[in-house]
């Protein structure tokens, strides 16, 4: 096996017959498995309970060497990916754009840039909604640019009861859009509900595992079936 860990690979490794083996991303998992490891290797499978003082000091001794190197592994391989993080966290507020803008913040906003654009107007409570939810998500997610423009201004003579409407582009490419309140649900619409539209398409990373506003709706329909069963059962005595 050219990936198993054996002093004969490594020879072949280091003459170059063997590609170089990748590293292994550290996970929290690897790190207990390798602590537990050096623990039973230290004690050489005698109890904790069983050993006298001197025999848990050294291994104490051992174990913090062990989990130092471990652990500062783990700490250069965090580093490593809150720097990408950090580099690709370029936006972190909702910026006000109008038509001339279009094209350089929408179309030219950059490879690898998602893109959410609110067509709102002042006076509107759902679009002001919007608004807000939209300038805590930007925070939340500052990978994506976020932007907003009066209805007016963006696009002249757009009903107004197109809005809110909510447009997402990817590198120039328009990926999903939204036109008018009932497609957000309306005045109902909640944060999560607004992230997760926009994690289902990739717009930004959500750690959301599930469809906020499912559970309501199955307990509404659960609800109308049991009535219905109920209604039928009545029906038959």
């Amino acid at each position: 096996d050219p990936n198993a860990d054996t002093e004969w690979n490594d020879v072949l490794r280091s003459k170059g017959i063997l590609p170089p083996k990748e590293e292994k991303e550290i996970t929290e998992e690897d790190l207990v498995r390798m602590v537990e490891q050096t623990i039973d290797q230290k004690s050489k499978g005698k109890e904790m309970g069983d050993m006298d003082l001197d025999e848990l000091n050294d291994l104490e001794d051992d174990v913090d060497e062990e989990e130092e190197r471990i652990f500062e592994a783990y700490r250069r391989q965090r580093m490593q990916e809150l720097k990408q993080a950090q580099s690709l966290a370029k936006f972190g507020d909702i910026k006000e754009i109008s038509k001339s803008d279009w094209i350089t913040e929408v179309n030219k906003a950059g490879e690898g840039i998602w893109v959410v654009v609110h067509i709102y107007q002042q006076g509107i409570p759902m679009c002001s909604l919007m608004n807000n939810y939209l300038a805590q998500l930007a925070r939340k997610f500052p990978q994506t640019k976020f932007l907003k423009g009066v209805a007016s201004t963006c696009i002249p003579n757009y009903p107004d009861k197109n809005l809110p409407t909510i447009f997402v582009y990817f590198e120039d490419n328009m990926k999903k859009q939204w036109i008018g309140a009932p497609t957000f649900g309306g005045m109902n619409l909640k944060q999560d509900e607004l992230e997760w539209m926009l994690g289902q398409i990739g717009a930004v990373p959500t750690t959301l595992e599930e469809n906020p506003r499912k559970e309501v709706k199955d307990v509404m329909t659960s609800g109308i079936r049991s009535a219905v069963e109920e209604d039928s059962d009545d029906g038959y005595e």
